[in-house]
């Protein structure tokens, strides 16, 4: 019988105990850290990250992908990866660090990859309190074996929850890719989502648009799928750079980038993979594409 959820522990050996701050955090897997997010859910955020980890490690880095959408992993179902046995408990930390519990990463499409997908379950739930939750980003960050990297990429869960928050508190310097669709209700709550990002002092890179249109299979021309947004309510009125715009596709497997390299969804996510990367640069003033 598959359980229902990793019973939580009390409380995490070698951990801080509730209310107290935090221990001293080694700094950052990778230099460079991109934490892709979005406003809300169904917007394509998680296919996004795992086409730029793709993409990036491609043009030669060394990447890691973390899925830190941690109660509703995807990126290992997208991969072929999903786990079918059930987890009846786990460790989060014992004491003397995070060395004491490492985790090996999954390699696959040329990317280190780690998610809690690898630790229960698809079918389980991860029922724990926001402090747990913490405590296994945390190991998830610095016990796993990620080796010399040249970028980290964080799938975020939508919104602006506890787990949002605590990636960029952890990884202060994190670069913040968000991720809309062109519908109202993407736009207006990924905006609500820049408003805490700022007032945190977050490192906000840019925006892609997903799903920016479909190109017809038999005549190739461009349709429009979504209403248009207007102006004034976008992200891009509040400041954010665009820096792809990727049509939908019907068909392909993923990560398209490997997949279909050369089909217009592949091409997009490519350009927006080097669009980020020269956004994340030292001094970069991050370029603006398609229509403002």
């Amino acid at each position: 019988m598959t359980a229902p959820f990793i019973p939580p522990p009390p409380h995490f050996p070698g951990g801080p105990a509730p209310g107290r701050p935090a221990p001293d955090l080694p700094g950052p897997p990778a230099p460079s850290v991109l934490a892709v997010c979005s406003g809300k859910g169904g917007v394509g955020k998680s296919t996004v990250a795992l086409n730029l980890a793709v993409a990036l490690a491609g043009m030669g880095e060394r990447v890691g992908l973390l899925d830190a959408d941690l109660h509703a992993p995807d990126i290992p179902l997208m991969l072929g990866l999903a786990r079918k046995a059930p987890a009846r408990s786990w460790t989060l930390a014992r004491a003397g660090g995070f060395d004491r519990t490492p985790l090996e990463p999954v390699e696959h499409s040329g990317v280190l990859v780690m998610s809690t997908g690898f630790i229960i379950a698809e079918d389980q739930a991860l029922a724990w309190t926001a402090e747990l939750v913490e405590a296994l980003l945390r190991q998830l960050l610095w016990s796993t074996r990620w080796g010399p990297l040249d970028r980290l990429v964080i799938d975020l869960p939508p919104g602006t929850s506890d787990l949002v928050q605590a990636v960029f508190r952890l990884l202060p310097g994190a670069g913040a890719v968000v991720v809309v669709t062109p519908q109202d209700a993407a736009h207006l709550d990924t905006r609500r989502m820049l408003t805490a990002l700022r007032t945190a002092g977050g490192r906000i890179l840019g925006g892609i648009e997903n799903m920016s249109g479909l190109d017809c299979p038999h005549c190739g021309t461009r349709i429009s799928v979504f209403p248009p947004v207007a102006r004034e309510r976008s992200v891009w009125a509040a400041g954010v750079p665009r820096l792809a715009e990727v049509p939908m596709d019907a068909e392909g497997a993923e990560p398209v980038v490997l997949a279909s390299p050369d089909s217009a969804r592949g091409k997009a996510l490519r350009a927006a993979a080097g669009a980020v990367r020269d956004a994340d640069r030292p001094g970069a003033t991050p370029t603006v594409t398609g229509p403002g």
